[in-house]
């Protein structure tokens, strides 16, 4: 097939129009959280690498298959109205970062009742064994939170390798 351009005045505006059109086009990535939860990754990420830069750690990276495997759990804690890591008969921590993708080694930290983002990570930082996992061997994050249907928020942060 061969494309001619036609230099009437009729192709010109025909071209300028679909070059707005394209113009308008994005090819940035959209990254959509976990039905039912909120992505609260990219929000979280500046406030755990300036923990890890503070201790002199490599920064992490924002990990698509973290931010859906902390989407799911936020939901299953959320529905469960339970902050655990566990939640149901034969649940496993190894067979749900399998599922979703995670890279291993992985950590999964949670929180319940933190009305934001900033707070539900200040909970982490004082917690010492949420403050371990944060300042592990990890180069992937994901973090996501959910509403329990009296709107209480659970959070899940997944960090992977």
């Amino acid at each position: 097939m061969t494309v001619s351009l036609n230099t009437s005045r009729r192709g010109f505006l025909v071209l300028s129009g679909m070059s707005l059109a394209l113009a308008g086009c994005s090819t940035t990535a959209v990254m959509t959280p976990t039905p039912g939860s909120q992505d609260d990754t990219v929000a979280a990420l500046p406030m755990v690498n300036k923990l890890r830069a503070a201790k002199g750690l490599s920064a992490l990276s924002l990990d698509t298959s973290a931010r859906k495997a902390a989407g799911i759990q936020a939901i299953r804690m959320a529905k469960a109205e339970e902050m655990k890591h566990l939640i149901g008969f034969g649940d496993d921590f190894g067979a749900r970062m399998k599922k979703s993708d995670v890279a291993l080694p992985a950590a999964e930290n949670i929180a319940a009742g933190q009305r934001s983002v900033e707070a539900a990570v200040q909970a982490w930082i004082d917690s010492p064994k949420h403050l371990e996992n944060m300042l592990g061997n990890y180069r992937g994050l994901g973090v996501a939170m959910a509403p329990s249907k009296d709107g209480r928020p659970y959070w899940a942060m997944v960090l992977s390798g």
